[in-house]
């Protein structure tokens, strides 16, 4: 079973889900906008991608202009529950597979996890 946070206005998340699908995986959609990940599903998702909080963040967004997420002496748990108030900052599409998570940027990306 894969899971994908998944924000079907998007065009890469699309790409991702439907490469998913194309490969006979079992998908478990996850519309993170509408159900956005609690603090501890974001805190799991970051160990199994291996990056920071940070690199999480869509820095275009407004909201992450209007709430100054830029300033880098913000720890990773003022940025999780940044993500957690506003999940649109979480970059997107987010595909998981037991242990292993990849970011759909390109949607080939998830590939190495499958």
């Amino acid at each position: 079973m894969v899971t994908i946070y998944h924000n079907p206005r998007c065009t890469k998340s699309r790409l991702t889900l439907q490469l998913l699908e194309e490969r006979g995986e079992k998908v478990s959609v996850v519309l993170y906008l509408d159900t956005p990940p609690n603090k501890k599903t974001l805190k799991e998702l970051i160990a199994k991608l291996g990056i920071s909080a940070r690199e999480l963040l869509r820095k275009g967004e407004a909201v992450y202009k209007d709430n100054n997420l830029n300033d880098s002496d913000l720890s990773d748990a003022k940025l999780i529950d940044a993500m957690v108030a506003h999940p649109i900052l979480i970059e997107r599409p987010i595909v998981v597979k037991g242990k292993r998570a990849a970011i759909g940027r390109p949607p080939e990306n998830v590939l190495d996890i499958l």
